[in-house]
């Protein structure tokens, strides 16, 4: 079995230094954004759509890419980032 690839960066660093990245597609440039995954990983996420000529007829494609860091899933959480805990009724009176 291959050995787990650990991910050079943190979450925190992720958060503050990922930049965008360009994508070419069929020549057309694209933003791909900085994205904390739903699974806990890292990475850069692309979802739009653009047109794509076929013999003549102008068509249009959903583009969804996903550009994962390897190992980030593996991170651990960043303790300062943690999500709010929800108010309830009795938060409110």
């Amino acid at each position: 079995m291959a050995k787990k690839s650990s991910c050079p960066v943190t979450r925190k660093q992720f958060r503050e230094k990922a930049q965008r990245i360009e994508v070419t597609i069929n020549g057309q440039k694209w933003m791909a954004a900085p994205k904390e995954f739903s699974t806990g990983s890292l990475g850069w996420n692309l979802n739009e759509k653009i047109t794509i000529d076929i013999d003549g007829q102008s068509c249009t494609v959903q583009v969804g890419l996903n550009l994962t860091l390897v190992g980030s899933k593996e991170l651990p959480p960043d303790p300062s980032s943690a999500p709010p805990a929800p108010t309830g009724a009795a938060d409110e009176a």
